[in-house]
């Protein structure tokens, strides 16, 4: 691990310490795991943004087969073979 300082204000601490003291846990426990959460939702969020930005992207294409006939075409056949 390494060894980082942050300033926190007066409430912060007192917050963090108060749930320290409920938990069982140290202060640089609890704030390990509270910067963990906040990275986990930043990656679910950049995720999130990177699919909304490229739904659509193939809708203008019209060199691509029709995939609903595919489709059909498929579950034509499993139902013949079925």
């Amino acid at each position: 691990m390494i060894r980082t300082q942050l300033y926190l204000t007066e409430e912060e601490r007192t917050r963090l310490s108060q749930l320290a003291r409920r938990t069982g846990k140290k202060q640089s426990e609890l704030v390990r795991e509270a910067v963990d959460a906040y990275l986990d939702r930043q990656a679910v969020d950049e995720r999130a943004d990177a699919l909304r930005q490229v739904v659509g992207i193939w809708s203008n294409r019209t060199d691509l087969p029709d995939f609903a006939e595919i489709r059909r075409e498929w579950d034509r056949t499993d139902a013949e073979r079925g």
